[in-house]
C-alpha cells in the first residue's frame, strides 16, 4: 500500500499545493475539503484517481473531525503523515487604540488552535501505526515571541503562538512513541488566507509546499528543532 498523508484545508492555496506535491510523490492523499464551491480538488481527482480521497472536513466540528478519522482508519488502517494546514486570518480588530472584535479572535482560536488539536487527537493512534510518524503543522513566523514585531493582528499572532505551545506539549508526550512533531512557517505565500488572493506575497504555494514536503521526507529526528521554515531554517520560539 502507498504511504498516506492527511492534509486539512486542502481546498485552495497552500493546502491544495501540498495535496498536489504529495500526489506527485506517489502518496495516497486524504484531502480535507471545507468549501464545496472550490473545484480544484476535483481536477486533481480526475488526474490522480484513487490516490486522492477528498473528505468533507470542518476542523471546528468534532463530529466532522471524528468522521474523517474513522474513514481513514477504515480505508488505510494507519497514517504516515498528518499536515494540519486549515487556518483562518480574518479579524476586524484594530490596534490597541482602536476597536477589538473578540468574536473574530475566538473564531481564530477555534480554527487555528483547537482545530489542529481536534484533528491531531483524532488520528494519533493511526500515526503511531504509520511508517513515517510525522505530525506536521502550518504555523507562522507570527508565532515567534522572540522575533515579535507587529503592533496589531493580536488574534492571529496569539493563535499561532498558542498553536506552537500545543505542538511542544504534543512532542513531549509523543516522543516515546516515535512521532515527530513539526511547526512550519510556510513563507509569505500567495494564497487566500486574507479571504482574497494575495498577489503581493513573495512565493508561490507550490514552492512552499515543495519545500515543506522535502523537509518532512527528510524524516527529522525527534530531538531536532521543530519550529522551522519551508526551507528548513530554524525559527526562534
Amino acid at each position: 500500500m502507498k504511504q498516506t498523508v492527511y492534509i486539512t484545508g486542502a481546498d485552495r492555496g497552500l493546502g491544495l499545493a501540498l495535496t498536489e506535491v504529495f500526489l506527485k510523490s506517489n502518496f495516497k492523499v486524504f484531502a480535507g475539503r471545507y468549501m464545496k464551491d472550490w473545484t480544484e480538488l476535483d481536477d486533481l481527482k480526475k488526474e490522480f484517481g484513487e490516490d486522492l480521497d477528498i473528505v468533507s472536513l470542518d476542523v471546528t466540528d468534532q463530529k466532522s473531525v471524528d468522521e474523517v478519522a474513522n474513514y481513514i482508519e477504515k480505508e488505510a488502517g494507519q497514517l504516515d503523515i498528518l499536515i494540519n494546514n486549515a487556518a483562518m486570518y480574518k479579524d476586524r480588530s484594530e490596534d490597541i487604540f482602536g476597536e477589538f472584535n473578540y468574536e473574530d479572535m475566538m473564531k481564530l482560536f477555534d480554527t487555528n488552535v483547537f482545530g489542529p488539536l481536534r484533528v491531531s487527537k483524532s488520528v494519533v493512534p493511526l500515526l503511531m501505526k504509520g511508517n513515517r510518524k510525522i505530525l506536521a503543522n502550518i504555523s507562522s513566523e507570527a508565532a515567534s515571541l522572540t522575533d515579535s514585531w507587529r503592533k496589531k493582528e493580536y488574534g492571529y499572532c496569539m493563535s499561532k503562538s498558542a498553536l506552537n505551545m500545543q505542538l511542544t506539549i504534543l512532542q513531549n508526550q509523543l516522543a516515546e512513541f516515535g512521532v515527530k512533531v513539526l511547526a512550519f512557517h510556510p513563507g509569505y505565500v500567495r494564497t487566500y488566507i486574507f479571504g482574497e488572493f494575495n498577489p503581493d506575497a513573495t512565493i508561490d504555494a507550490i514552492e512552499s509546499a515543495t519545500g515543506i514536503k522535502e523537509q518532512i521526507l527528510k524524516a527529522p529526528a525527534i530531538e531536532e528543532h521543530m519550529y522551522i521554515d519551508y526551507q528548513g531554517n530554524k525559527l526562534n520560539w
